[in-house]
Parts: structure tokens; sequence; C-alpha cells
């Protein structure tokens, strides 16, 4: 398990973490059988080079030199540099060691395989002494250990080469099936289409996210459809109620106690009524009715409802800042940038305090608005969510945030919010 440098645990493809495995493990035995075939080559070598010695001794025993005489063995050591006949030396079996010798030729010291065996010549026991050069040995060894050392990496290269590429193709429709579920989007109507695979385990995965994706989509369709018809057949319920309630409030002779609840009830009725709309915006706005766009100045839309706004943020005394030096032109469904900017109003008048202040300022590809409030950051997480509230007691729906995020997204906006020196910060960047 890997950590990033955030704290995070750091992610691997399936595809490396495989490949790297096999790539540890391959490494790990090329390593150890090097330096164990180098080992084995010279044993072997070696035992083979002991064999030839023992051999040449045998040979030389059932040969004629058993009838050798004393000139024939000064002639035989005088012409035979590798085998040599010397008084006994005590030796009683075959004794071959290793030892390294001055060899003239090169000049240096180099290693030997020598051979002491007793034998007999003419009823006289002398010492056979037969050496072997193992330089040889060792520039062939090494080139073989080189050679085999090649093969291997080849050969590994190889494997990993195929073994990527094979499993690059046997996991790509895996990978197809990954990108089309992150890409997809269940208020966009546009189911993945899964590429076909003949192996099992993709196949039957690619079914059962068909399936899921189905019965979310016509639950999502199903309390898409509920809110919509909800939100149509309570307007003219809540009309009516309304008109009631105003008529019922223009009464004569009302006690202040029956005035105080109809007065309540207005309230009550106006923040239904709101809802309502909010509801039936969301809903209009996720079947895309507002596909129609064109040029969009917001300044003009701030500059047109900033009077109404005034008067909205009176009963708190707010003042109001305008820093408009920059036009701000936008593409987009005229109607959803006067809800996003009205929506910027509201949420920013009511969740201030009394003499506070709201600062509108707009760039080349932002737009935002920073008001006075709570003394603390607002939980970004579940700000923008449906129905999310702060502060419980607010008179909003909790919907005005879910609104402008809502829009953002239809148009690719980024909504963004910020604390910083006590004033939050609702920022719209436009692509």
């Amino acid at each position: 398990m890997a950590w990033g440098i955030n704290g995070r645990m750091s992610k691997t493809k399936l595809l490396n973490k495989t490949t790297r495995s096999f790539l540890i493990y391959a490494v790990l035995i090329l390593l150890a059988s090097a330096p164990a075939f180098y080992f084995i080559s010279q044993w072997l070598y070696v035992y083979e080079t002991d064999e030839v010695l023992i051999f040449h001794k045998e040979d030389f025993v059932k040969g004629t030199h058993h009838k050798f005489t004393e000139s024939d063995i000064v002639a035989w050591n005088k012409y035979n540099r590798d085998v040599e006949i010397v008084p006994d030396m005590g030796v009683s079996t075959d004794s071959i060691v290793g030892k390294s010798l001055y060899e003239p030729t090169s000049g240096e010291m180099e290693p030997f395989r020598i051979l002491y065996s007793p034998v007999t010549i003419n009823s006289k026991k002398f010492t056979y002494i037969e050496k072997t050069n193992l330089v040889e040995m060792e520039g062939m060894v090494v080139s073989i250990a080189m050679m085999f050392l090649c093969i291997i990496v080849i050969l590994l290269a190889g494997i990993i080469y195929i073994s990527r590429e094979s499993a690059a193709k046997i996991w790509k429709p895996f990978y197809d099936t990954l990108r089309k579920i992150q890409d997809f989007e269940i208020d966009k109507n546009r189911e993945p289409n899964f590429a076909p695979t003949d192996i099992k385990e993709f196949d039957s995965l690619n079914k059962s996210i068909e399936k899921l994706i189905e019965k979310n989509t016509a639950i999502y369709k199903s309390q898409r459809e509920f809110v919509e018809n909800a939100a149509h057949e309570l307007q003219t319920p809540l009309a009516l109620f309304q008109t009631k309630v105003d008529t019922l409030a223009q009464a004569e002779g009302l006690p202040d106690e029956a005035s105080d609840i109809i007065g309540a009830l207005n309230n009550d009725i106006s923040r239904m009524n709101r809802l309502n709309k909010n509801l039936l915006l969301l809903s209009k706005i996720d079947n895309d009715t507002y596909l129609e766009k064109q040029p969009v100045q917001i300044n003009n839309l701030i500059e047109k409802h900033i009077d109404f706004f005034r008067e909205q943020g009176e009963p708190k005394n707010l003042s109001f800042k305008l820093e408009l030096d920059v036009q701000l032109s936008v593409t987009t469904n005229p109607a959803l940038a006067e809800v996003l900017v009205n929506n910027l109003f509201m949420n920013a008048i009511r969740h201030n305090v009394q003499d506070g202040e709201i600062i509108i300022t707009t760039t080349q590809n932002t737009v935002t608005f920073a008001n006075t409030g709570l003394n603390n950051p607002l939980n970004s997480g579940k700000l923008f969510n449906r129905f999310s509230k702060e502060n419980p007691s607010s008179q909003g729906n909790g919907l005005g945030l879910a609104i402008i995020k809502k829009i953002g997204e239809l148009n690719q906006w980024n909504i963004s919010y910020d604390f910083k020196n006590d004033l939050h910060y609702f920022i719209v960047t436009f692509p």
C-alpha cells in the first residue's frame, strides 16, 4: 500500500500492478540465476578438467611409460611442459588441488588445477604431476554467462512486451466500460452502450451495470416526473389559497390575533409558492427546456435589478458596493442568466447580518458576490445541495444555491465558494 504526499493512498492501474509484480519476480529470478549459472558452469568445468587429468594419468600408466629409464624420465620432463615425473613425494592416492602459479608467457599469476598421483616405473616409485591452466575456462564461463544473460534479458523483454500488449487487448473492454461509466450522467438520458466482449467476466459486468443503470434511470425519471407533476398540480390550489387569504386579510373588524395568524399564513403561502416555483425551475432545467442561447451582458442584469434588491436589503440596512469596471458578456439562455443573478442577490441578502454589506465584482471571466454573514466558513461540501440550509431557521427553502449550481452545470460554468476577511464569496467562473 503506497501513500501520496497529501496523505491519500496512491492509486495504481491494475495492468501496471500485475505487470510490475511479474517484472519484479522476473528480475529477482534473473539476478539469482545469473551467478548460479556462473558458479555451476565453473564447477562443471573444474570437474571435467579433473576428469581429464585422471584420464591422462591412467593413459600414462597403461602405456609403455612403466619401462622408462632414468634418461627417459629426464627427457620426458624436458619436453613435457605440463606433465612432470618426480621422485616419490609420499603421495599414496590421486590428489588434485587448485593453485595460482606464475605463468611466464603472460607474466602473471594464473589459476591451475594440479594432479599428484603415485606411479611405479621399473619397480621404482615416482610421483606423477600434471597441471592445466584454468584461464581459458574462466573466459569461456564468463562468455557463456554473458550470453546467457543476454538471452534472458531478451526473453524477459519479449515476455513483458507480449504480456503488456496482450493484457492491454484483454482489458480493453474493461477500460471502455470504466470510461463510459465515468462519462455517464443519469439526468442526460443517454445510457452507455458497452462494447461487446467474448470475456465472460467482463460481459457479466457489463450486463450487471446495464441493469443497474436501467433501474436507477427509471427511478430517477419517476421521481423527476413526480416532482414536476406535483409542482404543477400545486400551482392552482396555492393560487386559490393565496387569494382567499388575501381576501380574508382585507376583511374589516378582525381581531389582532386573527390578523397575526393571517399574516403568518400569508408568509407561509409565499414560501410555498417560492418553493413550488423553484422546483418547477429545477425540473425545467433537468429537462433541457432552456436550450436557446444568446450573448448576455451580466453587468446589465446586475444594474437592472440593483434597485429592487436595495429595497429588499433595507430591513437589514445593507450597503451595496458595485465594482463593475469590466464588461462581462457570456453566451447562455437569458432567462437562466437572470435567475442566476437574482439568486446570487437573494442569497447575499438572506444570509447577511444587520448593517452588513454586499460587494459585487466582475472581471473578464468571473462575477463575484461577497457578503458579510456568519463569522465562520460554511460547509462547502453540502452548500449547493438541494434543501441544504446552514441555518435551519432561515426563511429560505434551501434551493437557491442548488439552482445556481444546476445552471452552472448546464452551461459548464464553475461555481465556487470561499471565506476570507470575514466575507463569504460566491464566484461564478465562465470559460
